[in-house]
């Protein structure tokens, strides 16, 4: 892969390209105008993880840029800083290298480091290694805990020692509310929480209707993860139903309901292929029992699905509501799917979020209504 280069000066110029991009991929659509949401032009991921490379009594930051002529060939990059990680994820990497440069006990075996920070300066650090930890290991890394002001978890085949706990809390302002996120090692976040804020508020935006005037139906959400979209979209609906697979997610999505006082909202484990399933009464079972789907009266879907898309199945199955609200961190998959889905529905809003400054990823907001039939 490219390691992002990051050019302050010339991110006005690398976001009109991605906006223009999209508006060519998505032209035969005839969408509305873009709507361009920015992110702060570096020290933007909240989450990173780097390859440990040692030579001989060095060690450091690696990454590993691959030649697309011959994808065997990887060059390894030495990485001292990191300009789109986060300035506190910035501040450990020189120390968190010294520490363990000082200390054989922590270096030996060292394969890579996970960093996981909040908007706060939360700092999650996970330390993965190629042997066995023990007690050794434990009393020094909790030593550099109290030292760096950090949590660290230990991890090596069949080992995982939390020394503290396994998560971070994030708080997110959005519409003036602080919104609170428990988010677990090793599990997806969203890695941009600059950006994570504008999507929160944006999909609030483009459905605060059914508060308004049809307050009493409800929203059905497909790959929710640890909740983020759910609690903030929660008091826009009589009720919402949300799916996620994961059993982490699904757990800090419980966690995450509670911790933000949300009583409308349920989460249920399954995959958005069952979903569609047992929504068509396909499926039967505990899980689906316990979701009471007779009871909701979906008016609106969101789905934030994988770089994958939708399968076709799984676009038909939402074209029966109302309104979709799609989140694409894939444009080309999103094309794919809108072509089944402006069959049946029309684009009323459309987002381009910046999630990763000075790479060539799009995150896309999508708001399709069902077209009125005369």
């Amino acid at each position: 892969m490219a390691i992002p280069v990051v050019e302050p000066e010339r991110y006005a110029e690398q976001l009109a390209a991605k906006r223009d991009y999209l508006e060519s991929t998505f032209a035969a659509f005839q969408p509305p105008a873009l709507e361009v949401f920015e992110s702060p032009p570096g020290y933007y991921r909240q989450r990173c993880e780097f390859r440990i490379w040692h030579e001989e009594d060095d060690l450091f930051y690696a990454m590993f840029e691959v030649d697309p002529e011959n994808p065997k060939n990887k060059r390894v990059i030495r990485l001292d800083q990191y300009a789109v990680a986060s300035e506190r994820i910035n501040q450990l990497m020189p120390q968190l290298r010294e520490a363990c440069l000082r200390s054989d006990e922590l270096r030996r075996r060292l394969f890579q480091v996970e960093f996981l920070t909040t908007l706060s300066g939360e700092a999650l650090v996970t330390l993965i290694y190629h042997r066995p930890l023990g007690e050794d290991w434990e009393r020094e890394a909790r030593a550099l805990e109290a030292e760096l002001g950090i949590m660290i978890i230990g991890r090596s085949r069949k080992q995982r020692i939390v020394l503290t706990r396994d998560h971070v809390w994030e708080r997110l302002e959005v519409d003036g509310r602080t919104l609170h996120y428990q988010q677990v090692e090793n599990s997806f976040t969203q890695p941009n929480a600059h950006i994570c804020q504008k999507m929160l508020s944006w999909a609030r935006e483009v459905t605060a209707g059914q508060q308004e005037s049809n307050a009493k139906r409800d929203l059905v959400e497909l790959y929710c993860g640890n909740g983020n979209f759910t609690i903030a979209l929660a008091d826009n609906f009589r009720r919402v139903l949300a799916t996620e697979i994961s059993r982490t997610s699904v757990a800090s999505a419980n966690v995450n309901l509670e911790a933000n006082g949300v009583t409308n909202a349920q989460i249920g484990r399954m995959s958005a292929e069952e979903f569609s399933l047992a929504l068509k009464g396909d499926k039967a079972g505990r899980r689906v029992a316990e979701m009471a789907l007779e009871e909701y009266d979906f008016s609106t879907v969101l789905v934030d699905p994988p770089r994958a898309g939708l399968d076709e199945q799984s676009c038909e199955q939402i074209s029966e509501y109302a309104q979709i609200v799609y989140i694409s961190c894939n444009p080309a998959t999103l094309a794919e799917n809108l072509t089944i889905l402006t069959n049946t529905h029309e684009i009323e809003r459309f987002a381009l979020f910046d999630q990763f400054p000075f790479t060539d990823h799009c995150e896309c907001g999508v708001l399709l209504k069902r077209r009125v039939v005369e």
